[in-house]
């Protein structure tokens, strides 16, 4: 990822954070984490209340829009501008946000459209700016572990792979605010909810040949799917699913991703890919010592990656790493993600990659 952006250096990293509701929380408390080599200058919103709380819980210079932010970056000097708003609202604020000369970091999804993610690529390469996606999931300890498990060959030929992701949302979330369920702001289970989980089907597994999906709005009052199953091929010869739901009765059910191969078989689910449930090869590795030490207890379905995320991200910022997630890989679960409601809304199946 190019940038003609200087490293930080004898200074903290200077983040502004964009969108103050739900996940933005996550954010503040990662910043908070590496205050040693991170701040919070800058917390934007056009909700009044949820702008005053992020002020006084950060202390940050408070803005109701993104443009009079960037008016003021003479006084504030924001390296970093963060997305926390409606899914739909990045591709604006990216490309206003890369025009002005600040690095960026969106939540997930990148965009809802492709059309919207490649643009957002293209305006950081033309302006010298990194662009970097959210994926905190990565940085899951089974996850780390099972993506080394895979990295090194312990698997030899993989066979199978079903992601499960049955959690619930009700109603209720989605009256919450207008963008929620709508097609333009949010997308559905596949794009919002699951979407951290579709990211590990090409991160873990490699490229993925051609998928065939089904979506359906069975119980909510939204514009978007509730539900939706895939069947997908990867260029390995792998075969499998995802199966999403946000209707389980009555809470959060399972996150979870099951690998069947020549040589191994492994199961990592509980509430958000956070136990490794079963572990078994043909041989044993040094790294089997570490499969109790890496599951964990969460009632999150976040995970607890953000502040491991942001470390890689200031360690970037100050020249002294390289980007794990940047547009271009954020690209990669998007392409995904419009293969699947391609196929749901033409009822065949599509391969990849995209044209376009």
């Amino acid at each position: 990822m190019p940038t003609s952006r200087p490293p930080v250096q004898g200074r903290k990293v200077r983040f502004a954070l964009i969108g103050c509701g739900r996940i933005a929380q996550n954010h503040i408390e990662a910043v908070k984490r590496h205050a040693e080599r991170a701040e919070l200058v800058a917390v934007c919103d056009t909700n009044a209340d949820a702008l005053s709380a992020a002020v006084a819980k950060t202390s940050a210079r408070g803005f109701t829009s993104l443009t009079d932010l960037l008016a003021a970056q003479a006084e504030i000097g924001a390296d970093c501008v963060v997305l926390t708003t409606p899914s739909g609202l990045h591709p604006r604020q990216a490309i206003e946000a890369a025009a002005a000369g600040l690095d960026v970091m969106t939540e997930k999804p990148m965009a809802t459209r492709w059309q919207d993610g490649l643009a957002m690529v293209k305006a950081c390469d033309t302006a010298g700016v990194r662009l970097f996606v959210v994926k905190q999931n990565r940085r899951n300890p089974t996850l780390q572990l099972l993506k080394r498990a895979m990295a090194e060959g312990r698997f030899g030929r993989l066979y199978n792979v079903a992601v499960n992701v049955f959690w619930t949302r009700p109603q209720a979330y989605y009256d919450s605010a207008d963008w929620r369920g709508t097609w333009e702001f949010d997308g559905g289970a596949f794009m919002n909810q699951a979407s951290h989980y579709v990211d590990l089907l090409d991160w873990i597994c490699g490229p993925v040949e051609s998928v065939m999906a089904y979506t359906g709005t069975l119980a909510r009052n939204i514009e978007v799917e509730d539900s939706g199953v895939a069947a997908l091929k990867w260029r390995n010869g792998a075969m499998g699913t995802v199966n999403v739901s946000m209707l389980t009765y009555p809470k959060n059910l399972e996150g979870s991703i099951t690998l069947l191969g020549e040589k191994g078989s492994v199961r990592v689910g509980g509430l958000a890919v956070n136990e490794i449930q079963h572990w078994e090869f043909d041989a044993p590795h040094a790294m089997d010592a570490l499969i109790k030490d890496a599951s964990y207890q969460t009632t999150s379905v976040y995970g607890f990656g953000h502040p491991l995320y942001y470390d890689n991200v200031i360690s970037t910022l100050r020249g002294e790493a390289q980007a794990e997630t940047d547009g271009r890989e954020g690209l990669k679960s998007l392409e995904l993600l419009i293969a699947m409601y391609m196929s749901a809304r033409d009822g065949k199946r599509v391969n990849l990659p995209l044209n376009y």
